[in-house]
C-alpha cells in the first residue's frame, strides 16, 4: 500500500520551468550568446552544478559555472517573491494528499528556491522533507539519488512511495528508483511518448491526482 508521496516541484506544482528557461535566455542574450529550448531540453533535471556548468562550458556563459549558478538564482528569488506561477490545483492536491500520507519535494532547485516556493503557495508545513538534487551526491535526474533520500527520511518503501512527476528526467528518476510515477505532462517541453507510457498513470491536471488513484498506484 502507498507509504508516502515525493512531489517534483518545476513543472508539477509551480509552472517555473518557462520561467528557468526565459531568466537563462535573458541572461546569456546579455552576453550576445543564445539560450534555445533544446538548451533547456538538455539540461531538464540536471542539479545545480550540472546546469550552471553548462551554461558555462556548453552555452558559452563568460564569467563562471558559479557566477551563472548565483545570478539566475537570485533573479528567480525575486521573481517568486512577487509572482510565483502556481499551476491549477497544486495547493489542493497537495492538501488532500497530506490528509493521507507524508510528503516529500525532491526538486532540481536550490534548496532556497524549493523553501521560496513552497512558503508562497502556503503548503511548507504539510511537507516532512524537502530534497535539493544538489544535497548529497549533487546528481540531477534521471538519477534516483534524490528520491531515494527523500523515501529514507520518510521512512517509506521506494515500491510504495509515488512519485508525481512532470518531465521525462523525472519520471526516469522515478522509475530508476523503483517507485510508481504518476506523470502529468507540461505544455512546456513535454516529455517523450515512450517515457509517458512508462509510467503508472499519466494524468491532464493535478485535479485528477486523487486519494484513491494515489493509493492503487502506490499499492
Amino acid at each position: 500500500m502507498t507509504q508516502a508521496v515525493i512531489f517534483d516541484l518545476d513543472g508539477t506544482l509551480t509552472n517555473t520551468e518557462a520561467v528557468w528557461h526565459e531568466q537563462r535566455r535573458t541572461l546569456l542574450a546579455g552576453e550576445g550568446k543564445a539560450w534555445s529550448e533544446s538548451d533547456s531540453m538538455a539540461i531538464m533535471g540536471m542539479s545545480t552544478p550540472e546546469w550552471s556548468g553548462y551554461m558555462f562550458g556548453t552555452a558559452g556563459f563568460a564569467a563562471s559555472a558559479e557566477e551563472a549558478a548565483q545570478r539566475t538564482i537570485d533573479s528567480l528569488l525575486d521573481r517568486y517573491r512577487h509572482d510565483l506561477p502556481v499551476l491549477p490545483g497544486a495547493r489542493e492536491a497537495v492538501r488532500r494528499l497530506a490528509e493521507n500520507w507524508p510528503l516529500a519535494v525532491a526538486s532540481s532547485s536550490p534548496p532556497v528556491l524549493i523553501e521560496r516556493a513552497l512558503e508562497a503557495m502556503g503548503v511548507r508545513e504539510l511537507f516532512a522533507v524537502v530534497r535539493s538534487t544538489e544535497q548529497g551526491s549533487a546528481r540531477g535526474k534521471p538519477s534516483p539519488d534524490a528520491f531515494l533520500a527523500a523515501a529514507e527520511q520518510l521512512g517509506s518503501q521506494p515500491a510504495h512511495t509515488v512519485v508525481v512527476e512532470d518531465s521525462g528526467n523525472g519520471i526516469l528518476a522515478g522509475l530508476n528508483a523503483g517507485m510508481p510515477v504518476v506523470a502529468i505532462p507540461p505544455h512546456f517541453l513535454p516529455p517523450s511518448a515512450e517515457i509517458l507510457g512508462r509510467a503508472a498513470a499519466v494524468l491532464d491536471s493535478l485535479d485528477a491526482l486523487t486519494v484513491d488513484l494515489v493509493r492503487r498506484v502506490g499499492a
